[in-house]
């Protein structure tokens, strides 16, 4: 049972530091070339399951508090689980890890700033922006937090 309110306790945090870091980096979170910090965190699930539901109860409320419209919250949210648990489930190869969340936010986000929010452009060009901004947050700044992590790993031993 003490487990089991760690893991919340830890989601609850993680969601906590992807809002603010959303929040904090706004204008460069959102449209049609996205910088957010907060993608970083998808890195967590290598090494706690509490990093799924934390990051995306974070994009969710991160997208409600800057006004998204309700398309971008339920599909902007829906690209992060998916990273997340896509994270969770290659684990064990951490390179391999840090792709589900680049890949579901350039397939699925593109749909979002289309067909929610309205903007003119190719698809294929808001794959491109949304991918080279999910690069650096989760391939730069996930993996500088991944190999922080990786030496303090006794971080999360202790749940």
């Amino acid at each position: 049972m003490k487990r089991k309110w760690k893991q919340l306790a830890t989601a609850g945090m993680i969601a906590a530091l992807y809002t603010v870091l959303v929040w904090v980096g706004q204008p460069l979170a959102s449209g049609i070339i996205q910088l957010r910090f907060a993608e970083a965190l998808t890195v967590l699930p290598i090494f706690t399951p509490a990093g799924i539901p934390g990051v995306a109860l974070g994009c969710f409320l991160a997208n409600l508090l800057l006004g998204s419209v309700p398309f971008d919250i339920v599909f902007g949210t829906l690209a992060t689980l998916i990273g997340a648990a896509g994270t969770y489930l290659l684990r064990k190869q951490p390179a391999a890890a840090f792709l589900p969340p680049i890949l579901s936010n350039a397939v699925i986000i593109p749909f979002v700033l289309r067909y929610g929010y309205g903007m003119e452009g190719s698809l294929w060009y808001f794959a491109l922006t949304v991918g080279i901004g999910e690069i650096l947050s989760v391939g730069l700044f996930g993996g500088a937090l991944y190999l922080w992590l990786r030496s303090h790993r006794e971080i999360f031993d202790r749940e």
